[in-house]
């Protein structure tokens, strides 16, 4: 028997790292378990997130929207940036820097905090037991008084698109191309689909987007939905709604898509495509068995609203347990847990998580939307803003989309916050803290915005809820 642990986390995921560090801040001898094996052959952490998700697919939207600034955009403001191209091999190596900067920084967290790093694949044997076997396959039984399953979610595949090394490739994959696919088909319209096929969309391809949906963006409120649609429409996304794929076939360097819709089946031909349709747990082999942990037929662990399993000690966070799969709604998690293990009470609002989408311009929701209320039942009040009425977007260059604020009709609480635009994904925070703090529609009314500001839309949609904005007409105004 190896070294025994107050905390042993399963995953170095940004639920997995996050919730060690700090365990380990308030005082538990903490090991993480990794496998993650980078490109130089050695572990690294921070799981999809840092690896081959959020970081470096930000990226590349990043160096793809100035590279289309520079070619389209700079002319208006009276610069002459001459002939703009994009290296995407160089593109790529940036990325993958980044990358390497970062998963290095939580080794160093670790050690700075204290934390054992574990690597191997970690196994939950009991309550009290984790096996760890590395890459050679020898393996160790460490103990621990409590133990953190942060094992995250892997890319659903689908069998009419089986995946191959180079022409049909996951969202993993997609993050690797050395050179721009001319036709580039994306099967899946959703966070993930979006801003893949933006990247590629800026570079040149021609993005065709394949959505089985009838409805283009159903979580987010059907306004913002709508209009998000447009604008994506207007960069060039073809995004075919009612769209289910039934097959497809390599031709040499090609890929055949079939597929059905309202007018029957169709065909068509892409240089490579994405399938970016969902993700599932990764819990096969993470519970052992006889261990008593409880999972659905998906394969998502069973927790309670402070992430504990059906097993006294033993916690799931994360991508494997239900709730939407974001990295910082697995963060929180993870404090909330280590906390919980401490000692301390801690909770979290699930009401409150902000969604982002880092197309541009941005999409960003929290909480519930028009929709959500109706079939709640709840009446509701809203106020709306565009930020074609900004001056800070228009001396941005960035006067597409509006902010929205959804409020209870009778207590005027604030229920949900949407937003498309420029900078969404840091607006919403507004949202999140509002809700957070019970605020009503005219608490945000009342707030002083710097002026000229992205936020003080956010102001003004506040102000609309009860037909008193300043800077656009109100549609009802009201006393």
């Amino acid at each position: 028997m190896a070294d025994k642990f107050d905390v042993i986390v399963i995953g170095a995921g940004p639920g997995g790292y996050v919730a060690a560090i700090r365990a380990a801040q308030l005082g538990l001898k903490t090991a993480c378990v990794e496998k993650w094996i980078g490109k130089e052959g050695k572990v690294v952490h921070g799981g999809t997130c840092l690896n081959v998700g959020c970081i470096p697919s930000k990226a590349l939207l990043e160096a793809s929207h100035k590279f289309v600034e520079a070619k389209h955009d700079f002319d208006d403001m009276g610069i002459t940036a001459g002939d703009v191209s994009m290296d995407v091999k160089k593109m790529m190596a940036r990325k993958d820097t980044i990358v390497k900067n970062l998963t290095g920084g939580i080794a160093g967290l670790f050690k700075a905090n204290g934390v054992t790093a574990l690597e191997g694949t970690g196994k939950v044997l009991s309550k009290n037991q984790v096996e760890v076997t590395d890459q050679d396959g020898k393996a160790a039984t460490y103990e621990a008084d409590n133990i953190v399953v942060a094992a995250g979610s892997v890319p659903v595949d689908i069998p009419p698109t089986p995946l191959t090394d180079d022409l049909i490739v996951d969202s993993t994959g997609a993050l690797e191309f050395q050179e721009t696919p001319k036709r580039l088909g994306v099967i899946g319209a959703g966070v993930i689909g979006l801003e893949l096929g933006s990247v590629w969309n800026r570079l040149g391809s021609e993005v065709t987007v394949l959505e089985a949906l009838d409805d283009f963006l159903p979580m987010v409120d059907s306004a913002i939905a709508k209009e998000t649609q447009k604008l994506l429409k207007k960069q060039g996304l073809d995004i075919k709604l009612g769209a289910r794929v039934t097959g497809s076939e390599i031709k040499g360097t090609e890929v055949v898509v079939k597929y059905a819709d309202g007018k029957g089946e169709q065909e068509i031909t892409f240089d490579r495509l994405i399938v970016c349709v969902g993700r599932k747990p990764y819990t096969k082999g993470v519970i052992g068995d006889g261990v008593g942990v409880e999972l659905d037929e998906r394969g998502f662990i069973h927790v309670d609203d402070q992430c504990r399993t059906s097993v006294p000690g033993v916690y799931a966070i994360g991508d494997c347990v239900r709730g939407p799969m974001l990295a910082h709604k697995a963060s929180e998690e993870g404090i909330m847990v280590a906390d919980i293990i401490a000692g301390h009470k801690a909770e979290m609002n699930y009401d409150a998580i902000p969604s982002v989408i880092y197309t541009f311009p941005e999409v960003a929701w929290v909480g519930m939307t028009e929709q959500d209320a109706k079939a709640a039942g709840i009446e509701v009040k809203t106020g709306a803003f565009p930020f074609a009425a900004s001056g800070r977007a228009m001396a941005n260059n960035a006067t597409e989309g509006q902010a929205k604020v959804i409020a209870d009709a009778e207590t005027d609480r604030i229920l949900g916050m949407h937003i498309v635009g420029q900078h969404a994904g840091e607006m919403i925070a507004q949202g999140v803290i509002a809700m957070e703090f019970g605020s009503s529609a005219e608490d945000l009314a009342l707030s002083c915005y710097a002026h000229p500001t992205m936020s003080e839309a956010v102001h003004e949609a506040a102000l609309a809820v009860e037909g008193h904005a300043i800077h656009m007409a109100n549609r009802k105004k009201r006393k």
